[in-house]
């Protein structure tokens, strides 16, 4: 319970923050709704003036309860303009507690008999995105902090054939995925974590102690993926510090030149991580690498 109260109290401040500063770029910035299975969806779509047909798409998803990401996108629409990439920022529909949100298999879901298809939801939010506004069909990228974090992971398990690269920051591997999931294809990811996140926390939660459900430490979930897509081995740096000390763990040569990184932020909450770095730029430095 002290992990949701902490976890809330963040996506509040946030949410009052964005609705504060007002949307960030100089693009454009829509509101439209999708049903899928039944549900209405919503979604904001950001696109950057004069964007070419063909333009990459990245997908952005929210935090457990969060509200008005769009307003400033997390650093998002600028790095959208400067790189000529749009980024869509889906709505969860709220859980029984109310909280707009993922379902990602959270033990208090799975416990009430809850079930949502957001994999198919988002699947088909990327065909029809594609097909109304010409976007690649290769260069789509899944990115999202916390709850949005366990989405892209999930993704990354079942929807690699849709998504050429994922980010999940400050996101978890649930213990279900890692022992029911097998990857069908390998897939560069980019995991951003703090060693400090009392909501996620880097060393996992074998005992569910905080009620989300198993999950297994930020590190092993990370080398999962290098050992998917074969990376041969492990190059280490620092990042320029600013607040934090922030470790790049980059796992190289893996198939098809893909790479797997943790950005390992010493002393780091559960944060964006924008007091150490730019998440966004290096989130789309590593998305630009598989570009086709």
């Amino acid at each position: 319970m002290k992990k949701l109260v902490a976890l809330l109290v963040f996506c509040f401040c946030f949410g009052s923050m964005a609705m504060a500063n007002g949307l960030e770029g100089n693009g454009t910035l829509t509101e439209h709704t999708i049903k899928h299975k039944g549900i209405e969806y919503s979604y904001y779509l950001y696109t950057p003036k004069n964007l070419p047909k063909g333009a990459p798409l990245v997908i952005f998803f929210h935090g457990y309860g969060a509200n008005n990401v769009p307003a400033t996108g997390f650093g998002f629409n600028p790095i959208a303009d400067k790189n000529g990439f749009a980024i869509c920022y889906p709505r969860g529909p709220k859980d029984f507690r109310d909280m707009p949100c993922w379902a990602v298999g959270y033990s208090f879901h799975t416990e009430k008999g809850w079930e949502r298809d957001d994999v198919g939801f988002t699947i088909k939010l990327v065909r029809h995105l594609q097909k109304q506004h010409g976007f690649s069909k290769h260069n789509i990228f899944a990115t999202g902090h916390s709850n949005g974090g366990e989405m892209s992971y999930l993704l990354a398990y079942k929807a690699s054939h849709v998504f050429a690269a994922v980010a999940p920051i400050s996101g978890l591997t649930m213990e279900w995925m890692y022992r029911e999931l097998r990857a069908k294809h390998p897939i560069p990811l980019l995991e951003i974590h703090g060693t400090n996140d009392v909501v996620s926390k880097w060393e996992g939660d074998p005992d569910n102690k905080d009620g989300w459900g198993e999950y297994i430490a930020v590190p092993r979930a990370v080398s999962y993926w290098a050992a998917v897509n074969r990376c041969t081995h492990e190059i280490c740096e620092e990042l320029p510090l600013i607040n934090n000390k922030v470790i790049a763990h980059r796992y190289v040569d893996g198939i098809n030149g893909n790479q797997v990184w943790l950005y390992e932020v010493v002393g780091g909450t559960h944060s964006w991580a924008d007091k150490d770095m730019n998440p966004a730029a290096e989130i789309w430095k590593f998305f630009s690498l598989y570009l086709k």
